[in-house]
């Protein structure tokens, strides 16, 4: 197992799955059982499944294709995607998932957070949180996939998840989000050093240095990744894959104690 948990985030666009470019624009990747198959195979510690649209547009939970994941796949999964209550994560746990990601629904029910992880303990819920910098500077936080913008400041919301229950964050920039241009290293650094749980990076892995960047220069505790375990390169077609554990390792090693 690597230091650094690099974990592949596939997104859910009903039984599809897809990528984004800046939370706007997507491409169809594939089916998402054959892409477990493929990530099982590659023998990857952890999968983050997210369904883009369900909070955007206030749909249901699709249980269905979480067992139909959940049966095939053999490492630790998470799921979010317009959770509303205990009730609904009951059931994605009880379909073998082991965290829930919670977005959207925490900004008018942060309680919903300190439910889960009273029932199920703070390692079950990630608190995830959407960022992006305005056009005359500043940034803000967006909720229902980009559509809603948030008054919580960045770091005071990190903090309010935190205490709420949040045994750990992922943190999202939407202008890096499927542009290979790398991770936003000054906001995971504010974020890092504001709170004591665990920092998932995501938004912008395009090379393994990227990853080793996040990690010895903003303390990320995990790395989410994207494009580059969807596609083959920047620019081409789609090829399910993973970083080689011998370069992550050798670039992990120089930044982790």
């Amino acid at each position: 197992m690597l230091k650094v948990r690099v974990i592949p985030c596939l997104l859910l666009k009903n039984r599809s799955l897809v990528k984004t470019v800046k939370f706007k624009k997507y491409n169809y990747i594939g089916d998402p059982i054959n892409t477990v198959r493929i990530f099982n195979e590659l023998e990857v510690d952890e999968l983050m499944f997210l369904d883009i649209f369900a909070s955007k547009e206030s749909r249901d939970i699709n249980f269905e294709i979480l067992k139909d994941i959940a049966n095939e796949c053999f490492m630790p999964l998470s799921y979010g995607g317009n959770i509303k209550s205990l009730d609904d994560a009951k059931k994605i746990f009880a379909i073998g998932f082991e965290k829930v990601v919670i977005n959207s629904n925490a900004f008018n029910n942060l309680e919903l957070i300190e439910q889960i992880a009273k029932y199920f303990g703070q390692q079950s819920v990630v608190g995830s949180i959407d960022v992006k910098k305005g056009l005359f500077g500043g940034e803000h936080i967006y909720s229902r996939h980009g559509k809603k913008r948030e008054k919580e400041s960045v770091v005071e919301w990190a903090k309010k998840l935190e205490s709420a229950g949040a045994g750990e964050l992922l943190l999202t920039s939407i202008d890096r989000d499927g542009t290979w241009s790398g991770y936003d290293i000054e906001l995971t650094k504010r974020v890092t050093s504001s709170v004591q749980i665990p920092v998932i990076a995501n938004g912008g892995a395009g090379s393994i240095s990227d990853i080793a960047e996040v990690v010895g220069r903003a303390n990320a505790s995990a790395c989410a990744v994207g494009s580059m375990v969807v596609y083959q390169k920047r620019g081409m077609g789609v090829l399910v894959n993973f970083p080689d554990k011998k370069s992550l390792e050798k670039a992990l090693d120089s930044v982790v104690e």
